[in-house]
């Protein structure tokens, strides 16, 4: 009954929190945490999990949900201070897996996870005090997957468990006056990771597992015997095709990709079937409803693109004008993570696996079925090859002219830049293959650009970014001057656990990864006045808010933040000398501004051709007059980099100098 609110098309009742910020994303850079470990506000809801002393974790006194909404609002000042304006953050719904700290393994999609939350830190408080702020939420949602339990209120497969000598300890005594939550404890079995409400002994009523309860050939880790129908499996018949997909994924590249499971903790929905976008849109219209200001899609390639451009985006941007009006929903922010781990500019030459094929609307009618649907358009644009896809100059500069981009032919789903991700182990080369690639976007200055992640690093690496700290430098002064949207990782600031596997699962202790708690940094008050500005800082975050990364992109966002051109401009490298350099320039009628800035990273340009005018270095306050259209830059070194603003007068007039140079911007 939930999810059928969904379709009514009733306007609801705005809520009492601030409502979105509704200003372009491009003007946000973004900081990315998995709220489970960045900082904790409230010991009360740590959960260690079935996995706390296997995996290491009880040694270290680190449970994997630690951090929490609370630690995260009272450290919206730190990421402030660093200049950040936009917070991504992990999945909030209610999880369930054996270890689901990270929040992909979505049980109640309609549910906050507990363990998240405290007294007066709600979700909805957190959003409303990064509003407050002045900053942004975006939420990590899935679209493609459930937990391997399946999604409460659509479908939840009943297992087979017997609590026998060997898997009493496992199959916890049904309590029907309890419901899983992942925080409270259940009295008979005392475990917040109670699992008494997913089995039953006997066979239930219209069962399709095949082969119920009996002996496989397989035994547990302790050596226990496993039963059929004991753990969930898609091929088992314990998933109803009318919800979900029965088939493992045989090839990433192939049309399989969108209709079986990744994974054996992730339940694969169907997500051409009616009810399952019915479920889905209903539960993202409440946090829609909540005021967040965006939504990251993870495994948005394993969803085939009619049913984005049909279903999903579209009801995204009906509720949030339903909710608060156009110029919300026109930059209410979707990015998608469309995962392709080759440094091609199409996915193996695949246009239906690769990352700019999701920025466009479809091209041509399907059937009106969409499983049907989907299977022509894979066909089609297969058959139409990478050198038949539309093509964009959204991106590009005119000779040394702005023009309105064409956004008619867009999806309406943006990306993370997956091609600039792989190569950023140079920046160089993450600069020459990102732009390759760029005509191919429908306009990617909207793509988010980032470094590492929560799941890899430069080329499919398994470890934290390790380049060093003037490669660091290096990346994050392309990143704030390059077309896209600057993200940074928690903790790449401090080039925190630089070089350590990322995850490792239970295998190991969360301590040892890429994904530790980061909260030891933060321990201390602090206060910011502004983007990039910090008034107050004491114990350890005064420590961490000295390092020099930190003070290098603390300036990076206050000069991002002065120069239109570096926020939403496009871009050209004609008639430039120079390994990383380029022109960009916005210009907006209605507001009056008009933005021209010359950008040199690391090493050494000469522009030809250029806008004659006074122009001032935003990093030196260094000023050339040009009157024949050249100006030439030496190099400023790596990691630090030269941005020629040019002088227009007025609200347009260059700043000069802006911020206190550093160990790089000097």
């Amino acid at each position: 009954s939930a999810a059928a609110t969904a379709t009514t098309g009733e306007k609801p009742t705005a809520p009492a929190s601030g409502k979105p910020l509704g200003t372009d994303p491009r003007k946000d850079p973004v900081y990315f945490v998995l709220t489970a470990r960045f900082n904790d506000g409230d010991t009360a809801n740590n959960r260690g999990g079935s996995q706390h002393t296997k995996s290491g974790n009880a040694a270290n006194d680190d449970p994997m949900f630690r951090g929490d909404f609370k630690g995260l609002v009272d450290k919206l000042d730190y990421i402030k201070g660093l200049g950040m304006s936009a917070v991504w953050i992990t999945p909030v719904v209610l999880n369930r897996s054996d270890y689901d700290y990270h929040g992909y393994h979505g049980y109640d999609f309609y549910e906050v996870d507990s363990r998240l939350e405290s007294a007066g830190a709600s979700y909805q408080d957190l959003i409303d005090a990064a509003h407050a702020k002045g900053m942004k939420i975006y939420q990590d949602v899935v679209y493609n997957h459930s937990s391997r339990w399946g999604a409460k209120g659509l479908f939840t497969p009943t297992v087979y468990g017997v609590r026998d000598t060997q898997w009493s300890w496992y199959y916890d005594e049904r309590n029907d006056g309890f419901e899983y939550d992942g925080l409270t404890v259940e009295t008979k079995s005392g475990k917040s990771y109670y699992n008494g409400d997913l089995w039953s002994t006997a066979e239930p009523s219209g069962n399709t597992c095949v082969n119920w309860g009996t002996p496989t050939q397989h035994t547990s880790p302790e050596g226990y015997r496993i039963y059929n129908c004991q753990w969930p499996s898609p091929t088992s018949g314990m998933f109803p095709k009318a919800y979900y997909h029965n088939c493992w994924i045989g090839n990433w590249e192939g049309e399989d990709s969108r209709s079986c499971w990744l994974h054996d903790d992730l339940a694969d929905f169907d997500t051409e079937s009616a009810p399952v976008q019915n479920y889905l849109i209903g539960a993202y219209d409440k946090y829609i409803d909540m005021g967040v200001d965006g939504f990251r899609v993870d495994t948005a390639v394993h969803i085939p693109r009619t049913t984005w451009n049909r279903r999903f985006l579209p009801a995204i941007q009906e509720r949030v004008t339903q909710r608060f009006g156009a110029e919300a929903a026109k930059n209410f922010f979707v990015f998608g993570e469309v995962a392709a781990f080759v440094n091609d500019k199409w996915n193996r030459g695949s246009v239906n696996h690769s990352a700019q094929f999701y920025t466009w609307k479809e091209r041509k009618e399907y059937s009106a079925d969409d499983e049907k649907a989907a299977l022509e358009m894979y066909d089609y644009e297969q058959q139409q090859g990478t050198g038949s896809q539309p093509t964009s100059t959204n991106a590009f500069l005119e000779g040394n002219s702005y023009h309105a981009p064409d956004h008619s032919r867009s999806s309406g789903m943006n990306v993370i830049d997956m091609r600039m991700h792989m190569n950023f182990g140079d920046a160089n080369n993450a600069y020459n293959n990102g732009k390759d690639s760029d005509d191919s976007y429908n306009d990617a200055t909207y793509n988010v650009v980032y470094v590492d992640s929560h799941d890899y690093g430069p080329n499919k690496s398994s470890e934290r970014y390790a380049g060093g700290t003037d490669a660091w430098a290096e990346n994050m002064s392309l990143m704030w001057t390059f077309r896209g949207i600057p993200t940074l990782y928690y903790g790449s600031e401090i080039e925190f656990r630089a070089g350590k596997k990322i995850d490792c699962g239970p295998t190991c202790p969360l301590e040892t990864t890429g994904r530790a708690y980061y909260g030891g940094h933060l321990a201390g008050d602090v206060k910011a006045s502004d983007f990039g500005t910090v008034d107050s800082a004491t114990g350890a975050v005064a420590d961490t808010l000295a390092k020099p990364l930190v003070k290098h992109v603390q300036r990076l966002n206050q000069i991002r933040r002065a120069v239109p051109a570096l926020q939403m401009g496009q871009y050209s490298t004609e008639g430039i000398t120079g390994s990383m350099a380029y022109k960009r320039r916005y210009t907006d009628a209605a507001s009056g501004t008009d933005s021209f800035a010359l950008v040199t990273v690391s090493g050494g340009a000469t522009y030809s051709g250029i806008l004659n005018g006074t122009y001032k270095d935003v990093v030196t306050g260094d000023t050339k007059v040009v009157t024949g259209g050249t100006l030439a830059v030496p190099a400023p070194g790596k990691g630090n980099l030269r941005v020629y603003v040019l002088d227009l007068g007025g609200r347009n007039a260059a700043p000069g100098k802006i911020g206190t140079a550093g160990a790089y911007l000097k």
